[in-house]
């Protein structure tokens, strides 16, 4: 029988795993705990100025790259695969998008169809010799990590390619007016309770399953007050970062994928029994090429806000980003060994581990203390995931 986690996917059907959904509520719980904490710390360390309009709209421009690696990333581990290469591949990527730009100065549609299409070739290229050659994800990535950041220090010449375009530089560094920041907000959480509340009748209809009616209404009830007391903190700044709108569409997007498709449920069947999806009819080659390519989609993405950001390619850029995406990944509850994780999670652990940088970066503790700290905090992370199973 396969295991498909209904955990994490509430709505793909399978009987009743209390156990599973009671392991799903507390790594959640503990991730709320744990933002929650780090915010009391930091606004009493910094005497109110770490929940300021303007430090929660940096901090929430920081999650944003990690989060939109950790949505590509989130699935490639959930397929018991791994990528190491995603930040030279993204240094790599958010430079071709300047020599695009800066140097051969072409139209900013062009740059991103570009980057965009070249990050999906380099994805596949990834994924092509992991399920077609059998070659083992550590090593193809490994070598991915080192040859895109030789390429990328080989087109650049070791340069900085500067500065982009105003038009490019939109991209990372604008925010949205008052009004349709708060309309986005306001949107997406109708589209995303009324998904949440049809899933709950189908899971009803099936006769699966499923949260009390007030434990739903109370979580989307705080799901709403966060998010709309998010934007109305930002427009007392300067508006919703654009950044930060690209990473809640990906994310809603990733969730989407990951919990009501036939592609997202054969990637959690593969990661959680191999065997067995193959014995189900999976194309297991074919579908973990995909898992790649996506990932390789996402990179360009964090590539092209990267370099906006900056306002230049540089020979640097993404520079261990791999490692923070994979912590992020394993924070949100992803574990290792595949099969389970959820989109979701991974951006919440982007954010616990963007809101530990910032908060580490304003009190000016030293740099090795802080790699210290976050290395603590992704030991212990896994250490309680594992004990956690381990009861249910």
């Amino acid at each position: 029988m396969l295991k498909t986690n209904t955990a994490i996917l509430p709505a793909s059907g399978g009987g009743g795993a209390p156990g599973k959904l009671r392991l799903l509520n507390l790594q959640v719980l503990v991730m709320l705990a744990a933002i929650l904490l780090i915010m009391l710390f930091f606004t009493w360390m910094t005497d109110g100025a770490y929940l300021s309009a303007r430090n929660v709209s940096n901090l929430l421009r920081q999650t944003a790259i990690t989060g939109i690696l950790s949505v590509g990333m989130v699935f490639v581990i959930i397929s018991a695969e791994i990528d190491l290469s995603v930040g030279s591949m993204m240094g790599l990527l958010g430079g071709a998008a300047a020599i695009f730009d800066v140097w051969l100065g072409w139209p900013l549609p062009l740059t991103i169809a570009a980057t965009l299409v070249l990050g999906l070739l380099l994805g596949a290229w990834n994924g092509w010799w992991v399920a077609y050659r059998k070659v083992p994800s550590f090593i193809v990535t490994l070598a991915g990590m080192l040859a895109f950041r030789g390429v990328l220090v080989g087109i650049t010449n070791g340069t900085t390619v500067a500065p982009t375009s105003p038009a490019m530089s939109q991209i990372g560094q604008s925010y949205l007016p008052d009004g349709i920041g708060f309309g986005f907000g306001v949107i997406g959480l109708g589209l995303f309770i009324a998904w949440q509340w049809r899933l709950r009748l189908r899971r009803q209809q099936m006769g699966l399953e499923q949260q009390p009616a007030r434990s739903a209404v109370s979580r989307q009830t705080l799901t709403a007050l966060l998010v709309l007391g998010a934007i109305w903190l930002l427009n007392d700044y300067r508006g919703v970062p654009t950044p930060v709108l690209i990473l809640a569409l990906l994310m809603l997007a990733g969730m989407f994928m990951a919990t009501r498709t036939a592609f997202g449920r054969r990637i959690y069947a593969i990661g959680g029994n191999l065997d067995a999806a193959r014995l189900s009819g999976i194309n297991v080659a074919r579908n973990k090429m995909m898992v790649f390519a996506i990932n390789g989609l996402l990179v360009a993405v964090a590539g092209l806000i990267l370099s906006s950001r900056l306002g230049a390619g540089s020979p640097s850029a993404g520079n261990i980003a791999e490692l923070d995406a994979i912590a992020a990944c394993v924070i949100g509850g992803t574990s290792l060994a595949g099969g389970i994780g959820s989109v979701a999670g991974a951006v919440m652990g982007a954010f616990i581990m963007a809101s530990l940088d910032n908060g580490m970066s304003m009190m000016d503790v030293p740099t090795f203390w802080q790699y210290i700290v976050k290395g603590a905090i992704l030991l212990l992370a896994v250490w309680m995931d594992s004990a956690t199973r381990r009861r249910v």
